[in-house]
């Protein structure tokens, strides 16, 4: 897209975007482009924004564009922009910071909870590419925060305008242009709590009663904490050409975040497991230590401290795995680049973009072990089962009566033992992201112009996976016997010549586990890889009207936009031999690699008909078009298109309504992903008779198929997975076929000139795509399997010897398919309002100025595809199990700004409030509001989250800013079913689970 060709048409939007800062005519906050339209009409005549290649009479589009200014980030006390942009009601956090399990280390945003797979971003209006090799979405880590001027959200769908991948929308960075001197910004923060935790569960209570029992497992935190700390330092540079012809800005960044623990807050200081009456219960991991010694039948031991086996007891041995997640993963990055352009001649402006990032996080969850790990002979089983030879000197006489181990023989042994001696799983990773954007620009004639660009986007990824147990090598250090000439343990591989450096890995007693082991047992895992985009555009923008095609009731022409776009996606994911045959003990599976290519040629038309304006009853009236159409080299052809009209009666209402298509073929991640076992959450197996809630039935679950149980597997204690987690296939699919969507909004934008300074826009919004690219979901497999009977859904269930879903091979295939589709409804608000203190008879008090958006969520809809009457269901209101993240029915943000008469100092309250959610639970009619009343998190409570900031302009070149997010710290809601869609008991995406947020900054300019 073209952004302000001209320098006047650059000031004119800026200051449009910016007068609300001046003075306080409106809120320096989230708030709609007919909102700053009506505070200052006459200062724009000739604009491009977003959503449009068209040059605009005004910042009002057909489709509803929210926007936040770079002073945003800085009343926020953000360091990281995604936090920002998640805060409006329209988005939703994909992949975050505060990810730890199953984290790409990238930073993504999801519009309208659609998928960040269908949101686009842009940075002054050209796209960004693949953020990983992993993640087909942009990765907002590459984004400066210091260069943004404003962000404009537009929530309509922009395919036609953009490409299929913006059918939920699209998030444009505008950055600072003209910028002149030489700017350094410092920012220091941190968090802080109070561990005061006096919601549902009466958990303080539980943690110190198991602490009484399991002291080395679970301790309430201090009191007090601090934690999170965060720096940030960014300078700028500019400077603009003789006579003004163009302009040159330089910047870099460093950035540095702390890690934060979930053993710092005594709400996330056990893993939930349940409840027992009104109080929650502390579960965790069958995985445990000192360890867990099971047939799954007759027998569970622990070690006790003289190394006896004792019965193993879920409720007093399960691990604490939460206290050692990272709810603030801690990172790390350096920014530096270059925004510049120059006239060449009056008709030709080349500009371009130079961005380099190296960023670093890590994300650290429980320590491996051996998950119960199909062992025996020194070697993994192939038919799932595991056994220890009763000759085994690690075994203690009382340990071998125990099991009935006689000399010998071998008995089954599963064991789950954490490697608490090595430490959290890390998984290191880092990115370096380049992007170069070259491009040129102008007008040839008062009615045509153009815009020719190429870019280049390349991001090189590494991981390294720490503290990682090796399959193979536990299986050879459990396999232990006497040596014969010095009569000490020795791993029967090392007499064998297999392998000389195995090390007996004694757990059979406490203290027995030696770093000699450790060195021999952990191995790092290993992966590379690289994602690369070509982007090659080319548009040609006309005033019709210079020819005569002109309305006679409009003083406008047809304004008109043609082009055509190339693009190349490309990744290249190479893991080392470790991931790729699934050697990594707490990996799940294997990581294959992945390597894949797509590439687009579009071509596009856009149309706006001014038909009347300035008439009675027509103070405008227009109509917008768009299509385009798309082939790809993997996925066919695809047409997109839009019709939107634009009517205001009179100057101050403005009606506006859009039509839209959008075809989206499937990308290389979705084709090509190589499969692999990843983690799904479900409360209990379906067909575990100790949990009679979810129970299925006997004529279901009984039987001899291989998605069924034996009758003493189905009251087995080991059939249900402690931590609600198992395991699902994924993987790719070649057979995708493009989704296709159908977006409908309409809206109207109230500017009376009776209440001067206010502004209230209403726009609702209907989106459905049919054919989605998914994948059917493994819970909803399991449903259509013991409920319906759906033989194909059976077939994909494959329990291991045991009959579990969660240990060793048992998994439920949930590979990339279509289904039946996914929709979205809902209706957006936003509403400004400023006033002087005056003229309510406060002489010298200063100005307010209010601002207000929100979202009111009626739906959004899965339709699986499986044909019953549970295959539709509505997750708004809705959290967890099938819906995942909470996705409440109302959300909002509301901010005041209070210019005090103090000269330069301007006080800022932000309100933001997320309503309450219901546990989803799937019933047979596709309800979701099955859970019993007497679950304690049937519902999590509607949040409010108070922000105070404040700004002081000490003297013309310096201002300095503090605040303090989550003012009254008040604590996230509890869920017992959070698993791995959240974090620590609760869902820190959305939900403040770190306390308050202080923050302190300092902006120089010289």
């Amino acid at each position: 897209m073209k952004l302000q060709i001209k320098r006047e048409r650059l000031l004119a939007s800026t200051m449009i975007a910016g007068i609300a800062l001046a003075g306080f005519t409106a809120p320096a906050m989230a708030q709609t482009t007919a909102a700053t339209q009506a505070d200052q009409p006459s200062q724009v005549s000739d604009i491009v924004v977003t959503g449009s290649r068209l040059r605009q009479p005004n910042l009002t589009t057909t489709s509803p564009v929210t926007q936040v200014t770079g002073e945003d980030i800085d009343i926020q006390g953000v360091t990281r922009v995604e936090d920002l942009v998640s805060q409006l009601p329209q988005a939703f956090a994909a992949q975050n910071s505060t990810v730890a399990n199953g984290a790409s280390g990238t930073a993504t945003v999801s519009l309208r909870n659609l998928g960040s797979s269908r949101t686009l971003v842009l940075i002054d209006g050209k796209r960004m590419g693949y953020g990983s090799p992993q993640d087909d979405a942009a990765d907002l880590n590459q984004i400066p925060g210091q260069m943004v001027e404003r962000v404009e959200v537009l929530t309509g769908g922009a395919s036609a305008v953009y490409g299929s991948d913006a059918i939920a929308g699209v998030v444009n960075f505008i950055m600072r242009r003209n910028f002149e001197g030489i700017e350094i910004d410092a920012q220091y923060g941190f968090n802080q709590h109070n561990n005061d935790y006096d919601g549902v569960g009466n958990l303080r209570n539980v943690i110190a009663g198991r602490a009484a029992t399991n002291p080395s497992q679970f301790k309430l935190p201090d009191d007090n904490v601090y934690t999170g700390f965060s720096r940030e330092v960014n300078i700028l540079m500019g400077m603009n050409a003789p006579d003004d012809r163009g302009n040159i800005t330089l910047y870099a960044g460093y950035r540095k975040n702390n890690k934060v623990l979930g053993r710092d807050y005594d709400y996330s200081a056990c893993s939930l497991g349940g409840q027992d009456g009104n109080s929650f219960t502390c579960g965790g991991s069958g995985t445990s230590f000192p360890g867990q010694f099971t047939d799954f039948d007759e027998y569970a031991y622990t070690v006790d401290a003289n190394g006896n086996f004792i019965p193993y007891q879920r409720s007093l041995h399960a691990y604490n795995f939460g206290p050692l997640n990272y709810f603030q993963r801690p990172d790390e990055r350096y920014t530096l680049g270059a925004f510049g352009h120059y006239n060449v001649t009056d008709k030709i402006e080349v500009y371009t973009q130079l961005m380099f990032s190296d960023y670093s996080t890590v994300a650290q969850i429980a320590p491996s072990g051996n998950f119960f790990g199909e062992f025996a002979n020194g070697f993994r089983t192939t038919d799932g089962t595991a056994y220890i030879s009763c000759d085994n000197p690690l075994l203690s006489a009382q340990q071998k009566d125990a099991i009935n181990c006689a000399p010998g023989e071998q008995v089954s042994m599963y064991i789950g033992r954490r490697n608490v001696e090595g430490g959290g799983r890390q998984s290191d990773m880092r990115y370096q992201a380049y992007r170069g954007v070259f491009g040129a620009r102008g007008d040839l004639n008062d009615a045509w112009s153009y815009d020719l660009a190429i870019q280049y986007s390349r991001s090189q990824f590494t991981e390294i996976y720490r503290n990682e147990f090796s399959n193979t090598r536990l299986a050879r250090a459990l396999d232990v016997v006497t040596d014969p000439v010095t009569g000490n343990p020795v791993c029967s591989s090392v007499l064998a010549g297999i392998d000389a450096e195995c090390v007996p890995y004694n757990i059979f007693r406490s203290g027995g586990v030696t770093q000699e082991a450790l060195d021999y047992l952990q191995v790092p895992l290993v992966a590379t890889g690289w994602t690369t985009q070509q982007v090659v555009t080319g548009s040609l923008t006309a005033d019709l009207g210079a020819y005569g095609f002109k309305s006679p009731w409009a003083t406008r022409g047809v304004q008109a936009a043609f082009g055509a776009e190339y693009r190349r996606d490309a990744l290249d994911l190479t893991p080392d031999v470790s991931f790729t045959s699934g050697d990594g003990a707490g990996q799940g599976g294997p990581t294959n690699g992945l390597n894949g290519a797509n590439q687009v040629y579009d071509v596009f038309i856009e149309a706006q008909v001014p038909i009347a304006e300035g008439m009675a009853f027509a103070d405008q009236l227009s109509v917008d078009l768009a299509y385009r159409h798309s082939e790809y080299e993997l996925g066919g052809g695809t047409d997109s298109w839009k019709i939107g009209g634009d009517w205001a009666p009179v100057p101050s209402v403005r009606f506006r309504a859009s039509a839209q298509r959008a075809v989206r073929a499937p990308n290389v991640i979705e084709l090509f992903t190589a499969q692999g076992f990843n983690l799904f959450d479900m409360d209990a197996d379906p067909c575990d008779k100790n949990s009679a809630e979810t129970y299925v039935g006997d004529a279901a679950c009984i039987g001899n198929n291989p998605w069924q149980v034996s009758p003493d597997q189905s009251v087995s204690a080991g059939l249900s997975s402690p931590s609600g987690q198992y395991n699902f296939l994924q993987g790719g699919n070649t057979a995708l076929t493009p989704e296709r969507s159908d977006t409908l909004t309409f809206g109207v934008v109230f500017t009376p000139e009776f209440i001067p300074g206010f502004n209230l826009t209403i726009d609702y919004f209907d989106i459905k795509i049919d054919n989605l690219i998914s994948s059917v979901g493994a819970q909803n497999s399991l449903d259509a399997c013991y409920t319906a009977g759906l033989a194909a859904a059976c077939a994909n269930i494959q329990r291991n010897a045991n009959g579990q879903l969660w240990v060793g091979t048992g998994n439920v295939v949930d590979l990339n398919t279509n289904i039946g589709g996914l929709s979205t409804s809902g209706v957006d608000v936003a509403a400004n309002y400023s006033l002087d203190l005056a003229d309510l008879g406060w002489e010298g008090a200063g100005r307010l100025g209010f601002a207000m958006v929100g979202t009111w969520l009626s739906e959004l809809k899965t339709d699986t595809g499986l044909g019953f009457a549970n295959s539709e269901y509505d997750c708004a209101g809705f959290y967890a199990n099938q819906c995942g993240v909470p996705n409440p029915e109302w959300r909002h943000r509301l901010r005041v700004d209070w210019g005090t008469p103090i000269d330069g100092l301007n006080i800022n309250g932000t309100w933001r409030y997320y309503g309450s959610a219901e546990i989803a639970v799937l019933g047979a009619d596709g309800s979701l509001s099955n859970a019993p009343d007497t679950r304690l998190d049937r519902s999590l409570d509607a949040m409010n989250y108070f922000d105070l900031a404040g700004t002081w302009q000490m003297r013309d070149n310096i201002s300095v800013r503090a605040g303090v997010n989550n003012v009254f710290d008040t604590d996230p809601p509890l869920s017992y079913s959070v698993g791995t869609t959240g974090n620590n008991n609760t869902y820190p995406q959305l939900y403040n689970a770190m306390g308050r947020y202080f923050f302190f900054g300092v902006t120089a300019n010289f």
